[in-house]
């Protein structure tokens, strides 16, 4: 009796393992559209909002980038840069949401184990984001003092205020983007595409790379200026490895 009981045990069906629930191509478009729904309506509640201190902000960079006086030529100059300002602003505000959005829409192709970095990587995106912002505000004056120091002879530089506050946002904007290399290579880390073996065998090209890039990203033809980006980038890829070769990945 007991080996023929032992015998259907053994026969017996296992029970099925369970497995992550998978989207469907229709369920993926349906979360794609709320993303981008909530998205944008967080940019353009944001930017209606920022249109009242726009002016406020356009005076304070202008101070920041020390500049006394900047014109526009245009009769409605004024009010369109106002509006530019506000639609950037409104981006910066509305940051936290999309990052949140976009998390939210890639979470269920990750593994049950990685989702428990999500909101790490949330508040980290934001961080370094923000980070970026304040590191390009901080370095402005540098910058414009290098640029113009870089001038022909016999020339002035008047400052149209349509020009001055594009190049203004685009470093902002830049610097902020470029500060997320961190959260990049981390998510690669975890996602299994980059290891730190990786990352320390191939240190000289990221070294290489880095510059580069900050020697794009800044400009002058100074040796320090670029400084002001690389350092950190470099000190974020140092981390970031670390960080990797502690978990084990």
């Amino acid at each position: 009796m007991a080996a023929i009981l032992d015998r259907v045990l053994r026969r017996a069906p296992r029970a099925p393992v369970p497995v992550e629930e998978r989207m469907t191509i229709i369920e993926h478009l349906e979360a794609l559209r709320r993303a981008l729904i909530v998205s944008v309506v967080s940019w353009a509640v944001a930017t209606i909002g920022a249109f009242f201190i726009s002016g406020q902000v356009i005076h304070l960079l202008i101070e920041r980038a020390g500049i006394k006086q900047a014109v526009y030529l245009a009769p409605a100059g004024g009010f369109l840069n106002e509006l530019k300002v506000a639609v950037y602003i409104g981006f910066v505000i509305a940051a936290p949401i999309v990052i949140q959005q976009i998390w939210w829409f890639v979470s269920p192709g990750l593994h049950r184990h990685e989702r428990r970095f999500i909101l790490p990587m949330i508040v980290a995106t934001i961080f370094f984001f923000l980070l970026g912002v304040s590191a390009a505000i901080f370095a402005l004056p540098l910058y414009l003092h290098v640029l113009n120091s870089l001038s022909p002879p016999s020339t002035v530089y008047l400052a149209d205020i349509g020009e001055l506050i594009g190049f203004i946002l685009t470093m902002v904007i830049g610097f902020g983007l470029v500060f997320e290399l961190p959260v990049v290579i981390f998510v690669l880390g975890i996602l299994g595409v980059v290891k730190s073996k990786w990352l320390y065998k191939n240190r000289p090209f990221w070294f290489l790379g880095l510059g580069l890039l900050a020697n794009f990203m800044t400009p002058g033809a100074d040796p320090l200026t670029p400084l002001i980006m690389f350092v950190p980038l470099y000190i974020f890829y140092e981390g970031t490895s670390l960080i990797l070769k502690l978990s084990g990945r």
